[in-house]
């Protein structure tokens, strides 16, 4: 990512407000019976924190990665709030070194900014990162978001279809797929009726 997109969210986020919120993402919250009770987590592309302070607060130990700083630093303050520990590591997806089955637990929540070249290469390494058996939790906006326009890219080719993500993780244990519109209310950047696309399964 260059000093432009850097720039672009350092500003973003140089607000009190958390521009997303600080509750996590009713997907993820859903989603927590399929947590393990302990264990190493990690939240890509976690902004301000929210998904990351979740994870935390079930138990997790969690690495927070975002390109921002001023938004990491912003997670550090809600993760005092809260009264739990984040680690966090400022990263370019697109340049980070994925570890090799490091975590029990992924969320991958709301990443749509890269182009699908740049999306393979992150989705090999969400694969790569997770243990065999590890979860994967992973939500983005489907093409029909561009006509809702409450949230996400502009760009069509960032967007999620079920045949995307069957061709990523297809062959990921107890796959679950899940694609339908919902009202959010995330901050003030998420709000409104949502073409929203949810993965749940565990690396073979």
């Amino acid at each position: 990512m260059s000093n432009d997109d850097l720039q672009f969210w350092n500003d973003r986020f140089a607000t009190d407000a958390y521009v997303f919120g600080t509750a996590p993402c009713a997907f993820l919250a859903a989603s927590r019976p399929l947590l393990p009770a302990s264990g190493r987590a990690l939240a890509i592309a976690d902004g301000e924190g929210r998904n990351g302070v979740f994870l935390a607060e079930c138990g997790l130990d969690v690495l927070s990665l975002d390109f921002s700083p001023t938004a990491q630093a912003k997670a550090q303050a809600l993760a005092a709030a809260r009264g739990v520990a984040l680690a966090t590591e400022t990263a370019d997806l697109l340049a980070w070194t994925w570890p090799e089955a490091e975590y029990d637990v992924i969320a991958a929540v709301f990443f749509q900014f890269c182009a699908p070249e740049g999306r393979a290469k992150i989705f090999d390494g969400l694969r790569r990162a997770l243990k065999p058996g590890g979860l994967l939790l992973l939500e983005g906006y489907r093409p029909e978001q561009l006509a809702y326009a409450t949230g996400g890219p502009k760009q069509v080719e960032n967007l999620y279809t079920r045949e995307i993500l069957e061709a990523a993780f297809g062959d990921f244990l107890d796959l679950e797929i899940r694609a339908y519109d919902a009202e959010i209310d995330e901050g003030h950047a998420h709000v409104g009726l949502s073409a929203l696309i949810d993965l749940t399964g565990r690396r073979p």
